[in-house]
């Protein structure tokens, strides 16, 4: 089955029998981290079978047509489905997106819940390398990032020595801080500590907030700001905001921006993307999981848990087509229910799985999809854009990030 058909163009059940029927593993939901679980499984001889009551693979981080994805938040964010999801309740595509769209043929795909950069030297791209993931899916790289500056301009941020030597906008004496900062990150980091131009950063440095220590080094505000916000990827503002960024934590974000740059010969820079959407992500370790035997079955909602009557310990899953399959073992993607149940015990662990519910989550984050008709940058398809705490308007307590992918990506119409 493929997870591009549209929701008019599916089957009506009856469902097929499974066979067979009991298994060591079921999992149910396809986005990454339970295909990540699949694909260990059944690479570890075990036999999984895989169910998702959705006609596409990859749950919250698929990629969808036009015409799927509106399917999709619509089900997802009115009252009348079976489970509304608060992740998508405040979301519309516009009718002139839609029609755009729909003018074109139907070679892109759009992210659900919103683009995912990678850094290169990520421990996501270490598993899809040692996996074998790899092979099922194409990354291209995000070829430079921006920031806003003071005077309302967009900056390259310089992330390397030699972006530092390049870079225009940055004084001499700027550049020659930014230099040192970065020699004693590296040095710190450095595992030969015989060495003695290496400088460790005391304990007491690194559990202090992370804008203290940057202030310390008597960095500017500027160097600061493209440190804390496009390096270290701060998400809120670190003179006010109650979530602040330790120096050790932004150590180790600097350390894997740093490792991340020059990791891949074909990535100019630290992050990249892959083609046709991150929906590529789950469906590549899906297929990996496949190759090793896990057996997939879309369109295959599960009503019911099965419990032992005698220990009331979980023995299986009911079908909606009414087949029971048993298993040792059961992963349950947080953004689904079982609504119905064969014992009293059922609502305990519904309970314990929804514990994990992504709806209990305190933050939130604001996501939109913007088709453009001509690039920010005239050159450059693939950017990141940081706008810090405060740069647009004062009350702004939060980075705001875009990231512009050209149609060479599959996630828009090509020249868009």
């Amino acid at each position: 089955m493929t997870g591009n058909e549209s929701e008019s163009e599916l089957p009506v059940p009856p469902y097929p029998p499974i066979e067979p029927t009991a298994f060591d593993l079921i999992v149910i939901g396809t986005g990454l981290p339970e295909s990540v679980i699949s694909a260990a499984a059944s690479a570890s001889g075990k036999s999984v079978l895989h169910l998702d009551p959705n006609p596409f693979y990859g749950s919250h981080f698929s990629s969808l047509s036009i015409a799927d994805l509106t399917h999709f938040l619509n089900s997802h964010s009115t009252p009348s489905s079976v489970c509304p999801d608060p992740l998508y309740s405040d979301v519309e595509i516009s009718n002139y997106a839609s029609r755009l769209l729909s003018q074109h043929p139907r070679n892109f795909n759009l992210d659900v819940s919103g683009p995912r950069v990678l850094f290169c030297a990520d421990h996501a791209v270490d598993l899809m390398l040692k996996s074998g993931a790899s092979h099922y899916l194409e990354f291209k790289s995000i070829d430079a990032t921006f920031m806003l500056d003071a005077d309302a301009k967009l900056c390259s941020v310089p992330d390397s020595r030699a972006a530092i030597f390049k870079d225009k906008s940055l004084g001499l004496m700027e550049k020659n801080q930014l230099m040192r900062f970065f020699k004693l990150v590296q040095g710190h980091l450095s595992l030969d500590e015989s060495e003695e131009n290496n400088v460790r950063i005391s304990e007491e440095d690194l559990d202090s907030p992370f804008a203290e220590f940057l202030t310390k080094m008597k960095l500017p505000h500027k160097i600061k700001s493209i440190v804390l916000y496009a390096i270290a990827m701060a998400d809120y503002d670190q003179e006010v905001s109650e979530y602040v960024l330790k120096t050790r934590d932004g150590i180790n974000r600097l350390a894997l921006y740093n490792s991340s740059i020059g990791r891949f010969q074909n990535a100019l820079g630290a992050l990249i993307y892959p083609i046709y959407g991150q929906g590529e992500l789950p469906q590549a370790f899906c297929r990996r999981a496949a190759v090793k035997g896990c057996l997939y079955v879309l369109r295959m909602p599960v009503i019911s848990l099965l419990t032992d009557q005698n220990s009331g310990s979980y023995k299986g899953v009911r079908l909606a087509s009414g087949q029971d399959i048993l298993s040792h073992k059961l992963v349950l993607d947080p953004s689904f229910t079982v609504p119905g149940s064969l014992a009293s015990s059922h609502q305990q662990l519904q309970e314990s799985f929804q514990a994990f519910s992504l709806s209990d989550n305190k933050g939130k984050v604001a996501r939109g999809i913007c088709i453009t008709r001509s690039s920010l940058k005239p050159d450059l398809s693939n950017f990141l854009v940081i706008f810090p705490p405060r740069s647009l308007f004062p009350e702004q307590v939060t980075s705001i990030r875009v990231l512009q992918l050209g149609g060479n990506l599959a996630v828009c119409p090509l020249g868009m």
